[in-house]
């Protein structure tokens, strides 16, 4: 993706964009978590925005998916010096949506400080979230989706330090749940109608279905653990365990 006005080339590969939907015409804020069906989410809710709304991007298969006819819009800041990231830290031409708009699962409190305090309180903010241990797997074979002879799930939880999901993060500031609703993918599309309910409008058709392929679906997610692994997840995620009663 080019960097249009500001003179460099943006890097868009594996969906490393699409993190959030801010609608002023509706007045609702949604922060993508991860592996929680978000993709399939922003490309429904694309459908309800205006042309002011903020629109991150998507890879190329699914911007093509859209619905309603809009593209990524008005995601980048008006200069890249704007960066909460030190740019000399970056390669020269090396940049990524962080360094000059909004990006990849962007964190409530980052979120806030780029939108401003008074849209951030006065409008509706919602994310989603699902089973830890359930997420884990699905994350895992995204993870492992282009290798033939992917390593088991054990050395996966064990070995990779990019195992580990931050959503609650992606949600709070501070240690606080910062959103007005949290829906769970378990029931996403009763939740999504919830949370647009909430500002006065509804989905026009039903919800995409989006990077759905990865995972064998035969298999049970509690068949992939055992007793470590299981505590694994549990003392990785115990906040989020907590705040929305999830069980094994």
């Amino acid at each position: 993706m080019s960097g249009g006005d500001y003179g460099f080339t943006v890097n868009v590969t594996d969906g490393s964009l699409a993190s959030m939907i801010v609608s002023h015409a509706h007045r609702f804020i949604f922060l993508k978590t991860k592996k929680t069906a978000g993709t399939s989410i922003e490309l429904a809710l694309t459908g309800l925005c205006g042309p002011d709304d903020v629109i991150t991007p998507l890879t190329e298969i699914d911007e093509a998916r859209r619905v309603g006819g809009r593209c990524a819009q008005n995601w980048r800041l008006h200069g890249w010096w704007d960066s909460p990231r030190p740019l000399f830290k970056r390669r020269w031409f090396k940049f990524t949506a962080a360094d000059y708009g909004f990006y990849n699962h962007m964190p409530a409190a980052e979120a806030r400080a780029r939108i401003g305090d008074k849209v951030w309180q006065s409008y509706f903010k919602f994310a989603f979230d699902r089973n830890p241990w359930d997420r884990q797997v699905s994350f895992y074979h995204h993870r492992y989706r282009n290798e033939k002879e992917p390593p088991s799930f054990a050395t996966f939880m064990h070995e990779d330090d990019r195992a580990r999901i931050d959503n609650f993060d992606i949600y709070s500031i501070g240690g606080d749940v910062a959103v007005d609703f949290i829906g769970r993918f378990e029931t996403l599309g009763e939740d999504l109608k919830i949370a647009l309910e909430r500002v006065g409008v509804c989905l026009a058709t039903e919800l995409p279905r989006a990077k759905t392929d990865f995972r064998p679906a035969a298999l049970p997610y509690r068949d992939y653990y055992d007793d470590d692994t299981r505590g694994i997840v549990a003392r990785w995620y115990a906040r989020e365990i907590e705040l929305l009663d999830y069980e094994f």
